[in-house]
Formats: structure tokens, sequence, C-alpha cells
């Protein structure tokens, strides 16, 4: 059996959805897109992926089963200077809780907070 990464997918909770496309959609400059919950119970928009490529598919999900907030999980995105798309994320609404800081060789991070009250955070090598 081949090892497996310990992340396949995320979902990022959110009270108003088209709020949180429209900051996400800033911060990242790429368009999210429409995707279908199996369950029928979630409105669903997916960050751009690519399931065969490395690394973790993820959509931005209301659901009345779960709730966004500080203090839980932190999902990471990856960039090739945090600095930039940490830069939008005034204007698209949320708030740079800790700006670009080192975390050695493992390259740079920068800590948010989106329009919903969820942490995240922006890694780079540079």
């Amino acid at each position: 059996m081949s090892k497996m990464n310990a992340v396949g997918w995320f979902d990022i909770y959110v009270n108003e959805l088209d709020r949180a496309v429209t900051f996400y959609e800033q911060v990242f400059d790429q368009k999210l897109e429409p995707i279908g919950d199996p369950t029928g119970e979630n409105q669903m928009m997916s960050f751009p992926a690519d399931m065969s490529a490395y690394g973790a598919g993820g959509a931005l999900s209301k659901s009345e089963h779960a709730s966004p907030g500080p203090g839980g999980t932190v999902v990471y995105f990856s960039s090739e200077d945090c600095a930039v798309e940490e830069s939008r994320v005034s204007a698209a609404g949320g708030k740079v809780i800790r700006p670009k800081f080192s975390i050695g060789e493992y390259g740079w991070v920068s800590l948010c907070q989106d329009t919903e009250g969820n942490f995240f955070g922006i890694s780079s090598m540079t």
C-alpha cells in the first residue's frame, strides 16, 4: 500500500456563501466554481483543483451541520510569495492577523482571517 498525504480535501464553512466567494476570489485572483453536494444538503463553491496533482482540493461550504469560526483547523494555501495574496486580504474585507514571517527552512507564512471569521494561512518558499 502506498502512503497517502494526510489531507485529501478541505471544506471552509461559511455563513454568507456569496460574500466568502468574493473574498477568496479577490485574495487569490482565481475563480471558484459551483460543485454539487451528493447529499443535496450543502451549497458548495470549489477552489480550482487538479485531483491528480500533489496537494488537496477543497471548497467553501454552507451547511446546517457546521459553522465558521476561529480557533479550529487552519488551512494553508500555497503561493509563490505569500506577501502578494496577503496584500489583497484587507481590501477584500478580511484581516491580516500576522504579516508574512519566516518559518525557517520551510519558507514563509502569513496568517489571516476571512469575512466569515475563519483563520487561514498562506505559505510560500519566498
